[in-house]
């Protein structure tokens, strides 16, 4: 089995239930939700004029690769809804794959870890919740590091 940590987000509708769906179809599809953060408000990052986000890291365990894992979030993504216009506009739902296994994936579909989640308290403080001492393959620091030295000043309030 694979362990896989998913960051699910949504500031459209209700945010709540797109969260919820998400988790549904990622259990149905993707594998068994073995743990989950509390949910988080975070107002949007990048492109500010926009509703505030709902946030929520899981913990994932599935048979599937990372690649067949990216898949199924993207068919899931597209089922409930969500359309691609711009970077950091507004949507139903996001999900991703923030680390998969302790794996160091760069391809042209798939990075693992996630770029950004070093300067993203919006992930960094789910995942503090639920693995602080994981330990980040490239950068070689906990999450509790990682947050702790956060270039992001944004406020991540628990719902």
């Amino acid at each position: 089995m694979n362990t896989t940590y998913l960051l699910l987000g949504s500031n459209m509708g209700n945010s709540r239930q797109q969260l919820l769906q998400a988790k549904k179809n990622i259990q149905q599809q993707i594998g068994k939700i073995i743990r989950q953060s509390n949910l988080y408000s975070t107002a949007a990052w990048g492109n500010t004029q926009q509703p505030d986000f709902l946030n929520q890291v899981i913990i994932v365990q599935t048979k599937l690769t990372a690649a067949q894992t990216m898949q199924s979030i993207l068919t899931i993504e597209k089922k409930m809804g969500r359309i691609r216009n711009k970077k950091n506009d507004p949507r139903i739902i996001d999900i991703d794959i923030l680390f998969y296994n302790k794996e160091i994936i760069d391809s042209s579909n798939l990075i693992v870890p996630h770029p950004q989640l070093q300067n993203r308290n919006f992930v960094l403080v789910p995942l503090n919740q639920l693995s602080p001492n994981f330990k980040h393959p490239v950068l070689n620091k906990t999450i509790h590091q990682l947050l702790r030295n956060s270039p992001d000043k944004l406020t991540v309030n628990k719902i």
